[in-house]
């Protein structure tokens, strides 16, 4: 089992950044792969970034390529999304999400658990 607590959300102007955490319970964290994806009202959730258990490979969505970054603690037990020049368009709910498979990273269905999420908004 394991429980995810996102942090970091706010309210940002266009080309700031923002830096959201993702805090897991129990020891297991490090036999997760771990994923980030966004809900924006009235559209399905969407893939964001992912990373596999030790944080050697990590994969990002094209439409924040170059913007965000991914990267995880295995003995803080926490998950980063560093996201730099916002923009209006990545205004969403942000969900940080866990598996012990062995996912394609970028199917949201192939993770287990996840976090209550956090709101990100990006003001023009």
């Amino acid at each position: 089992q394991v429980q995810l607590v996102e942090s970091g959300g706010g309210l940002v102007q266009a080309g700031g950044s923002l830096r959201l955490s993702c805090a897991a319970s129990g020891r297991t964290f490090s036999n997760c792969a771990m994923g980030w994806f966004r809900q924006a009202p009235g559209k399905e959730r969407e893939f964001v970034a992912a990373i596999s258990r030790g944080g050697g490979s990590t994969y990002c969505a094209d439409s924040v390529k170059g913007r965000f970054t991914i990267s995880r603690d295995n003995a803080k037990t926490t998950l980063y999304l560093q996201m730099n020049s916002l923009k209006p368009e990545d205004t969403a709910v942000y969900y940080c999400a866990a598996t012990y498979g062995r996912p394609s990273y970028i199917d949201p269905n192939e993770y287990t658990y996840w976090g209550q999420g956090t709101q990100v908004t990006v003001s023009s």
